[in-house]
């Protein structure tokens, strides 16, 4: 076995920084691999050592810390964010009327990618077989929304002014113009709170005096795998924990520039008898840079590295559900992924 026993749990447990590459950066840990380690997958010890701790929760943000699993499962976790947690969304855009300079298509992909502030979780998806005609859109699995404007002239504006915003009324086409018309029951079952775009100020497009717009929009139900503008979040992303040890004690003048090295809050310095000495105050502030490496006298005394089973969970919500009902939904697809797996295991194969 090429590893010493001394360095046996840093290479299962850390990812090491060097000066001209990353160490350890595969997984190792599996049965067998190391004499005197018993790696073999148990559940208690999972149940242990696994756990999900909150760092942050604001409106549409969360930062969460998923500890004690393989980045494969870390993955597959912010990949079903990004793809296949459901949502609503614009899918068909029927056109009545559009005489502004923004083009059929154009405006109708403009109007796709407008988040709308409705739960999916109270629709079910619609069928493939009914999206060719208007009328087959139900209140289980469609809502269907308007935007009808039409620009014209500001009787009270003075007669110098060039200014569009008092030379006409509505010029400016906004999504707080898009309205919901309720199919069915949809009123009542929305009662407490209205469908509408989660944002009233993303600009849909510009009219001059005599431009129109008069469209009906369908939104249904589906996921991010199958069109971007499905997706919850606007970014889902994960980073292993940062570690950062002082091989020996650096003072002086040596402590300040190490402190210039990295992130603000991550060292500190500290007065040890008179003598400033550098400490590590919170790594994880730390965005890995490694402009330590880059300093002769500095390099050789602080040590880089990343817990392999730490990740650090960035979940930045697009609006439309709050960041930790997100989270809660992914959790539940990968469950139903599981079980659909151990069920297709459990069913005799056909030959």
């Amino acid at each position: 076995m090429a590893a010493t026993m001394s360095n046996v749990e840093e290479i299962r447990t850390r990812a090491v920084l060097g000066e001209f590459g990353v160490k350890n950066v595969h997984s190792s840990d599996f049965p067998g691999n190391y004499p005197g380690y018993d790696d073999t997958w148990n559940m208690q010890t999972f149940q242990k050592n696994f756990r999900i701790d909150i760092v942050n929760l604001e409106e549409n943000s969360m930062e969460f810390d998923m500890v004690g699993i393989d980045a494969s499962i870390a993955n597959a976790f912010r990949r079903i964010l990004l793809a296949e947690v459901p949502t609503m969304a614009i899918e068909k855009v029927f056109i009545y009327n559009n005489t502004s300079i923004v083009q059929d298509e154009v405006l109708a992909h403009r109007l796709g990618l407008v988040p709308i502030k409705a739960d999916p979780r109270l629709f079910e998806y619609r069928n493939a077989g009914e999206e060719s005609a208007e009328e087959q859109g139900s209140e289980i699995d469609t809502i269907q929304l308007q935007l009808k404007i039409k620009c014209s002239r500001n009787p009270r504006a003075t007669k110098d002014s060039s200014d569009p915003r008092e030379l006409y009324l509505n010029h400016m086409v906004y999504s707080s113009d898009i309205t919901w018309v309720p199919i069915g029951n949809q009123a009542d079952v929305f009662a407490d709170s209205v469908i509408r775009p989660v944002h009233d100020d993303i600009l849909i497009a510009q009219l001059r005096p005599g431009q129109e717009l008069d469209i009906i929009m369908h939104c249904v139900k589906g996921i991010g795998q199958d069109h971007a503008k499905f997706s919850p979040v606007a970014t889902a992303s994960y980073r292993l924990l940062p570690e950062i040890t002082l091989l020996e004690p650096v003072e002086g003048e040596k402590a300040e520039r190490l402190k210039r090295c990295f992130s603000r809050g991550v060292i500190d310095i500290e007065d040890v008898n008179g003598t400033n000495v550098a400490k590590v105050v919170n790594s994880r502030l730390d965005t890995c840079s490694r402009e330590v490496i880059r300093h002769d006298d500095l390099k050789n005394v602080v040590k880089l590295a990343r817990l392999r089973d730490h990740f650090i969970f960035t979940v930045e919500s697009t609006g439309i559900l709050p960041p930790d009902v997100l989270v809660t939904e992914a959790i539940k697809v990968l469950m139903t992924k599981c079980q659909r797996f151990l069920s297709e295991l459990d069913t005799p194969s056909v030959e």
